[in-house]
């Protein structure tokens, strides 16, 4: 085996498991035509599930399975990654937000009076009150230390929209107050909280310790956000029937379009390198050792 076809072999096995590893399917509730839909990472459109009442929340388990927010039936879903639909979870009022632990347990943002607060379920749906007395809760996102942030709408209760820390014990604490109508949260690498103001037309960004800035503005009802593996902010926007992409700096560019009412979004969990890839990669990294300690040997003779 020449030292040429193992180095490009290492190279290209290097190339397809980096590949498999970032890519990933954005999936986008379409509360307007009761679908769900999958983009791949180049913008292709397929129908993951329909016939839904009205989507909202979305979040994949560790295993792989979407988790979907029925809000029309109060119903969450649970769909194998090939799509086959079991009820998870019955008898709510308005399945918003949802996020899953780091322990593997389902939250849920239960809006619509008189049912609003936040929801635990355990992997075989056993139900728990985690947080009562909120208003009316949207989005939810955790942090890299187990802390759940809850946007709070503004409107029914005549307060002004916030978002709530709530410790992993459920101590509620206020982070961010005088919003318009928080709706998606999401976190990116560095700890920082994006909020999707629905009627203020705007992305907000917090720094860990709440200092607030304006990342994006001139949308048209942002809804549902979600970071890609490469720290690119994708945006449900709920009006235009868009999904925009926005880079780290902030640069807009349209991602999908043609959407009827879009709100939340999520990516499938990053997949794993196969087994057949970390094969290939160990045997040719293994015949490149073996070939460079032969090299000194063949160039004596």
């Amino acid at each position: 085996m020449s030292p040429l076809f193992v180095a490009a072999l290492l190279v290209s096995t290097l190339f397809v498991a980096s590949s498999a590893a970032t890519a990933a399917n954005l999936y986008v509730s379409d509360s307007g035509s009761g679908n769900i839909y999958a983009f791949t990472p180049s913008g292709v459109r397929s129908t993951f599930a329909n016939e839904l009442s009205s989507p909202y929340g979305l979040a994949f388990d560790a295993s792989g399975n979407l988790f979907a927010g029925d809000s029309g039936s109060g119903i969450i879903y649970k769909f194998t990654p090939k799509g086959v639909r079991s009820t998870f979870a019955t008898g709510l009022s308005w399945p918003n937000g949802l996020a899953f632990s780091a322990s593997g347990n389902l939250f849920e943002a239960n809006n619509m009076s008189p049912f609003d607060q936040i929801y635990e379920f355990t992997p075989s749906g056993a139900r728990s009150s985690f947080a009562a007395n909120v208003s009316e809760p949207d989005g939810i996102a955790f942090d890299a230390n187990g802390n759940l942030f809850e946007g709070d709408e503004a409107g029914r209760d005549d307060v002004s929209g916030s978002v709530y820390e709530f410790s992993p014990a459920g101590v509620r604490t206020t982070f961010a107050t005088g919003l318009a109508d928080p709706g998606g949260l999401a976190f990116d690498a560095h700890g920082n909280l994006f909020e999707a103001d629905f009627n203020a037309d705007t992305i907000y960004e917090f720094s860990p310790s709440g200092v607030k800035s304006t990342f994006a503005s001139n949308l048209f009802a942002p809804y549902g956000l979600a970071f890609d593996s490469k720290g690119n902010l994708f945006e449900a926007d709920y009006f235009s029937g868009n999904i925009y992409e926005f880079t780290p700096s902030g640069i807009r560019s349209t991602f999908a379009s043609g959407l009827n009412r879009p709100t939340f979004i999520t990516f499938a969990p990053v997949p794993e390198p196969t087994t057949w890839l970390l094969a290939t990669l160990g045997a040719s990294a293994l015949a490149l050792v073996r070939w460079r300690r032969r090299a000194p040997m063949c160039a004596d003779k």
